[in-house]
């Protein structure tokens, strides 16, 4: 008789070698059940499957680096219940306009210097709009990338047009996070529903853009949800190229405040796990590294992640100050991975010579209706402090 671990293929006389090709295996099939099964397995066995499946794909001494640049900060039009930044809430967070080109040049170049090979830009807008402000972010792209530093951006919702032109000017990835499972994600944002995030990706799939996609843990979901999120995001073919897995920093004023910190357990079996379920994958570890210790971040590297954000803040969420992280590489022996080591880098098409031009598109992006309590709670108070 054969016994079957379900999730990793291990079956009982199975050689180790056929053992680890089966574990590497790309699948885009996982079951929530599965899932949830490698997820709560015994915490050394789990580590020990996870580093394993990490070396056979990568080198575990080589983490990719990346620098999160806010370039419009403040008044989105979303309620994300997590988000500082969102307009109804009174988070004293302080607005800024779009940044210049030349201020993100010269903060690509700090990045660079400081052990950086990517940059990624985020500007608090719900969708991305035709016209001079896209203009100048496709300039920023065309910069940054011939800084030979691959360039990320994370602007909202994109039409298929609009990530062909972000390809054009050198765009090496988007990001646009699923944050939570399908069934948990009514209950963390109202103003846009989870088939805008797909349709988002599907559209940048339609360029040569990587994709970068992963999710929150810690906003009260169920272990459920965080199993449902990793099923949506194995489920895309191709994978994305990177999953950052953030721990929620709660943030006074979002309907989120209140809400404890994940441990340091939780943190290293979702990193663990997404190893596993996506082996090829770039696991990121995000916010809410300034809550872990160095001995938790290890773990973490132990288990599969091999990307970090680096730089004192995240859009506008605390991190570790970059030079903390490099005497931590140090400690470990890590060493900070180069730029376009995973995929080539594309090449810079400049406005003038550019095949797609602006469509003056105004997609009807959808507005689901509903209300979330906690989220029309945080507002009341806003309104009153205000």
């Amino acid at each position: 008789m054969q016994i079957l671990l379900v999730g990793v293929g291990k079956e009982v006389g199975e050689s180790p070698k056929t053992r680890l090709k089966s574990m590497s295996e790309v699948r885009h099939n996982w079951t929530k059940q599965e899932i949830l099964d490698i997820y709560n397995k015994p915490f050394m066995e789990l580590l020990y499957e996870a580093a394993t499946v990490h070396r056979e794909n990568h080198d575990p001494n080589t983490v990719q680096v990346s620098t999160l640049l806010s370039i419009k900060t403040g008044g989105c039009p979303e309620d994300c219940g997590y988000c500082p930044q969102a307009a109804r809430y009174h988070t004293k967070v302080e607005g800024n306009d779009l940044m210049s080109v030349s201020q993100v040049k010269a903060q690509a170049l700090r990045a660079k210097t400081a052990g950086s090979s990517r940059v990624c830009m985020g500007a608090a807008w719900r969708n991305v709009k035709d016209g001079p402000e896209f203009d100048q972010v496709l300039e920023m792209v065309r910069t940054i990338n011939k800084l030979d530093m691959e360039v990320c951006c994370t602007l909202g919702m994109i039409t298929e047009n609009q990530a062909h032109r972000l390809a054009e000017a050198g765009l090496y990835a988007y990001n646009h996070n699923l944050d939570t499972s399908e069934d948990y994600y009514k209950d963390v944002i109202s103003t846009r529903a989870f088939k805008d995030r797909l349709d988002t990706i599907d559209n940048v799939r339609k360029s040569n853009v990587t994709v970068c996609s992963g999710g929150i843990i810690g906003m009260g979901e169920a272990l459920e949800d965080r199993a449902g999120m990793l099923v949506a995001l194995s489920t895309l073919d191709p994978q994305p190229e990177s999953v950052p897995i953030n721990a929620l920093v709660a943030v006074e004023g979002t309907p989120m405040a209140d809400l404890p910190p994940i441990p340091i357990w939780d943190m290293v079996r979702m990193v663990a796990t997404t190893r596993i379920v996506m082996p090829e994958t770039q696991v990121r570890l995000s916010a809410g590294r300034t809550q872990m210790s160095r001995e938790g971040q290890a773990m973490c590297f132990f288990a599969g992640a091999n990307s970090i954000f680096a730089g004192d803040k995240l859009l506008t969420t605390p991190n570790p100050d970059v030079n903390e992280d490099m005497a931590m590489f140090k400690l470990l022996g890590l060493n900070p991975q180069k730029a376009f080591t995973k995929v080539s880098q594309p090449k810079t098409v400049e406005a003038g010579d550019s095949q797609y031009q602006a469509m003056g598109e105004k997609p009807k992006w959808t507005r689901p209706g509903h209300t979330i309590d906690r989220n029309e709670a945080a507002k009341k108070k806003a309104d009153l402090t205000e």
